[in-house]
């Protein structure tokens, strides 16, 4: 038989995945597992969001919408985009998708060639990459700035810069370092990309999740120049609703990358789920409250898990100014004997505390940071103290 895709076989499966099959399989044999692995929400989709969709049923919207997605739901996100970010846009230039990952597969989709070349900042979520050699391009990835707080770096980013780049993506808040680049950060980055004409693919699908006065949120495309025709903004209503299933993103861009974007998800997927629409619309408009009350949850657990994180040997980490991951560096483990081998690797470490501690995290190699694993605090209090207790056991446990 004929080989199949080269580019589809090149593509490595997801270590997020991987660790939370690998948990569901333990948990299925009985084992207490305490899974701090997937990013999604532990907390139910607040009332109002859900009645909103259940009103969409009982009306019967149960159809077809625009491809692009309603009106009603686009000119809901220009209003956000007004209010929380400074964005003048109209609903020519919102593109709702099937999640916040397809509209960042859209949008790579709609801007590169084969060969294009897209800046990465390392650490990065690590479906980045592999979107971008999906659609022909070439991810460029930039060492982590570990000094800088795992914070964007322009100098970095714009010694990365050839010929051939067509793009940089940026994440603030980011997955998995919790990191929040300041307004000087884009500003700096925003000057690279308009002296080289490079795109900016701006990720900020954790923007309500931001902790402590010295952070806020800024939007690249809010900073002037040509910045707002450059930029795409990814966005959704998944994390800052606690609405992971309902599968709603969008993408903000000109009209005319917007109108690409569209022609792409016109013949991939069609429209969004038309109900979900219709709870994000409502989530947009009426949920403020909503998203208060879930940042002051995380807000809680982001303490609690610092607290005892720094508690743990040989462990070191920030703490978060954004989202709702630790970042740890386990190298200080290196060397040490578990479960009848040494820990080499924040990949053995992961292994061994699944196996042993029975927690599971995710290792961030493929997040561009060999050394660190990211711990999920979308648990409850009780399962967080837990947790890192079996860590800190784990820790003080360890032969020589």
């Amino acid at each position: 038989m004929k080989p199949l895709s080269r580019v589809a076989s090149g593509i490595k499966p997801s270590s997020t995945l991987r660790t939370s099959a690998m948990a569901r399989s333990l948990r299925a044999a009985g084992e207490d597992v305490i899974d701090f692995g997937l990013g999604e929400l532990d907390l139910p989709t607040p009332p109002g969001i859900s009645a909103a969709g259940i009103k969409a049923i009982e009306d019967g919207f149960t159809k077809y919408t625009a491809a692009i997605g309603t009106e009603e739901l686009r000119r809901a996100i220009c209003g956000k985009l007004a209010r929380d970010n400074g964005l003048s846009c109209e609903p020519c230039q919102i593109v709702v998708s099937n999640g916040a990952k397809h509209a960042l597969s859209n949008t790579f989709a709609a801007i590169l060639d084969p060969g294009d070349e897209v800046i990465i900042s390392a650490p990065y979520w690590l479906s980045y990459p592999e979107m971008v050699r999906l659609c022909g391009g070439v991810p460029v990835i930039v060492p982590p700035d570990a000094a800088g707080g795992f914070r964007p770096n322009a100098e970095a980013i714009r010694r990365a810069v050839t010929d051939k780049t067509k793009a940089v993506v940026i994440n603030s808040p980011s997955n998995p370092s919790g990191a929040v680049a300041s307004r000087a950060d884009l500003a700096a980055i925003a000057d690279v990309a308009v002296q080289n004409d490079l795109y900016v693919v701006s990720d900020e699908i954790y923007e309500k999740l931001i902790y402590g006065a010295d952070a806020v949120h800024v939007s690249i495309a809010s900073l002037g120049g040509d910045m707002a025709e450059r930029a795409v903004v990814i966005n959704g209503v998944s994390k800052s609703h606690a609405m992971t299933g309902w599968r709603i993103g969008y993408s903000a861009s000109s009209p005319e990358i917007a109108r690409l974007i569209a022609a792409v998800q016109s013949h991939q997927t069609s429209a969004p789920n038309s109900i979900a629409q219709k709870a994000a619309a409502w989530a947009l408009e009426h949920g403020g409250a909503a998203v208060l009350a879930i940042r002051d949850v995380f807000a809680r657990r982001r303490g609690l898990i610092c607290t005892l994180a720094a508690d743990i040997p040989r462990l070191s980490f920030e703490a978060p100014s954004g989202a709702f991951y630790l970042f740890v560096d386990v190298s200080g483990l290196y060397g040490r004997a578990a479960g009848g081998g040494r820990l080499e690797s924040a990949a053995d470490v992961a292994d061994a505390l699944l196996g042993i501690a029975k927690v599971a995290v995710v290792p961030c190699g493929d997040f561009g940071c060999p050394d660190h694993i990211r711990i999920t605090y979308a648990a409850s209090e009780e399962r967080i103290a837990e947790g890192m207790a079996r860590i800190a056991s784990f820790a003080r446990g360890l032969g020589r």
